[in-house]
């Protein structure tokens, strides 16, 4: 039958060409296309793709790191960023016609910077009342400063 041996992949069982490119390849026709990357991090990321390697390596053109939190948000201009390909969780072209469609509020870097730093004190005095909470009922949860990232 044809299409069903390995050697004609990309060749429908009538001959025919079909567009399906396997693995990074399929991100070619994304070249030059506004993208939102979400790295193993937490950082969101926004630029142009503008070059994409078998390692799924990308490289992403007048890009802006996002910052949200709660209902805000704040864009830092990152310029020209290399994106090692292991690093991506996510990675999905942007509609530059809902783009603006967004609830959330745009605010300055600086207030966006704050508002982040005073979120994450929280966090840690929440960890930190969690911690002892348990400590004082006898047990502990490892530090996660102290484990290996993978």
């Amino acid at each position: 039958m044809p299409g069903s041996h390995p050697s004609c992949a990309g060749v429908t069982s009538g001959g025919a060409k079909m567009n399906y490119m396997p693995g990074t390849a399929s991100l070619i026709g994304d070249i030059d296309k506004k993208h939102l990357v979400v790295l193993r991090d937490g950082r969101t990321l926004i630029g142009y793709l503008r070059s994409v390697d078998q390692f799924a390596n990308l490289v992403l053109h007048r890009t802006v790191e996002r910052i949200h939190v709660g209902r805000k948000y704040g864009d830092i201009p990152r310029g020209i960023f290399v994106v090692r390909g292991e690093n991506v969780v996510l990675l999905g072209e942007i509609d530059l016609e809902r783009e603006t469609d967004t609830p959330l509020q745009k605010v300055s870097i600086e207030e966006i910077l704050e508002a982040q730093r005073v979120q994450q004190h929280e966090k840690q005095e929440a960890e930190k009342a969690k911690s002892e909470a348990l400590k004082e009922r006898g047990l502990s949860i490892p530090r996660t400063d102290t484990l290996d990232e993978y």
